[in-house]
């Protein structure tokens, strides 16, 4: 078992307590140690991910997803999330699947098949909180599963002893949820800033250049609110109002219809557009958009 703690550095103290550390990675930190009575060993991040506007191609969002995580040795496991603050649960891993609440059905599943494949089969406490929520039309399973996956294997991987591949943990994951969007675990497990992933024809991954901003570009993912209907909507409405204001490309970020487009534009058009679109909207009796800038991000990390 892992004798590794969540404190970094020398001298740089508990990440909770870490001012230059990021404010989601700290809270996640602190809120295991309230949820739980002990500190985490290790806190992952795991970023968001999307699709391109072309074929095969994805890239990651600096928006991550984090996971503290802390060893047990007991065979059970604790969760918990603070966007679930009533609904804390303590499940045994070996047995009959116990009911469990809706946020931590598929975290816990994950845990169990992480334990059947002998990673942390004694037990986690665990604690996960992201940065957007599902309203933000970007898909939170890849990168929920990839931070829970990250931070139990490592706690559970003695000092000195290689952790499990991240081809190892995909794989896993994938035989959890087949119907996933297999492209998006791949971003969240291997991306790189400034860089768009995506397979050849051979079947090996390769990379391309999507680093907006070094084109003078700007890149913003635009949520709608509202009834499904006016989501529907607005999506159209917006989406066209965008690239008459001087958009460079408009996009879902997944399969299929869902609560957001990205936007392509350029930097000096960017208050130009969402201007546009919010009053586009408002004019026709739709709730005004939110909007989130978007940088194009690595992979999944241990935060030290």
């Amino acid at each position: 078992m892992s004798a590794r703690s969540a404190e970094g550095p020398a001298g740089s103290g508990p990440l909770a307590l870490r001012a230059t550390a990021d404010p989601l990675l700290r809270l996640v930190a602190h809120a295991l140690e309230v949820a739980h009575g002990r500190p985490p060993a290790a806190v992952w991040s795991a970023p968001h991910a999307f699709h391109l506007d072309a074929p095969g191609l994805v890239a990651a969002a600096g928006w991550p997803v984090a996971a503290a995580a802390a060893p047990r040795t007991d065979g059970v496991v604790r969760l918990s999330s603070l966007s679930h603050p009533a609904q804390s649960c303590t499940l045994a891993l070996a047995g009959p699947s116990p009911e469990t609440p809706p946020w931590a059905a598929r975290p816990y599943a994950l845990l169990r098949a992480l334990a059947g494949a002998g990673y942390g089969g004694v037990g986690t406490d665990l604690h996960v909180q992201g940065t957007l929520t599902e309203a933000a039309g970007l898909r939170l399973a890849e990168p929920r599963d990839c931070a829970v996956a990250l931070a139990v294997t490592d706690v559970h991987t003695a000092p000195g002893e290689p952790r499990p591949g991240r081809e190892l943990l995909a794989g896993l994951i994938r035989g959890l949820a087949p119907r996933d969007d297999a492209a998006l675990h791949a971003a969240v497990l291997c991306a790189r800033p400034g860089t768009a992933l995506g397979t050849g024809a051979d079947g090996q991954p390769h990379r391309v250049p999507f680093d907006p901003p070094a084109s003078g570009a700007h890149l913003v993912l635009m949520a709608v609110r509202g009834s499904a209907q006016e989501r529907r909507a607005a999506l159209d409405r917006g989406a066209d109002r965008a690239r008459r204001a001087g958009a460079l490309s408009v996009w879902p970020p997944g399969r299929g219809a869902g609560r957001s487009v990205l936007v392509l534009l350029p930097r000096e058009r960017l208050t130009a557009v969402r201007a546009a679109v919010v009053q586009e909207l408002r004019a026709r009796g739709l709730p005004a958009p939110r909007f989130v800038n978007i940088a194009v991000a690595g992979a999944a990390r241990r935060e030290d």
